[in-house]
């Protein structure tokens, strides 16, 4: 599968689940990940297989019940855009009451903050554990 180029510049790589990338948006603000199916020129999700769509919303599932539980979220938002970028990818973004955008979306409220190189270790460490990566 080749990644969208901004998807490739803006995210890591953690690693793969049965059907999808698993990346990490590195933003400090919020702890977010990015499921991308690994298949060729699809865009929405009812382009996937019926299998495919099955096995999305297990891995999307399991990634929200896993961000919430490790991080003890207020609320996991879940969203697959694809305004600027076309290939499907969905978001998985931790959310506190008391984050910087809190109640609105994530989206263009604050410029991206830089993880520390300690911290952004850290936190691959925890979501590959968490994730079985």
């Amino acid at each position: 599968m080749i990644l969208h180029p901004q998807l490739e510049s803006d995210c890591m790589m953690l690693g793969k689940l049965s059907l999808c990338a698993v990346l990490l948006m590195p933003d400090a603000h919020y702890p977010w990940l990015i499921l991308v199916p690994q298949r060729e020129n699809i865009s929405e999700i009812h382009d996937l297989t019926e299998t495919d769509q099955q096995q999305l919303m297990r891995e999307s599932c399991m990634v929200s019940q896993t961000l919430k539980k490790t991080f003890h979220a207020d609320k996991i938002n879940v969203a697959a855009l694809g305004n600027m970028v076309g290939q499907l990818h969905i978001h998985h973004i931790v959310r506190y009451k008391h984050d910087v955008s809190w109640p609105a979306p994530v989206w263009g409220a604050y410029p991206a903050k830089a993880y520390t190189a300690n911290a952004l270790d850290e936190l691959c460490k925890i979501l590959k554990e968490a994730l079985s990566l």
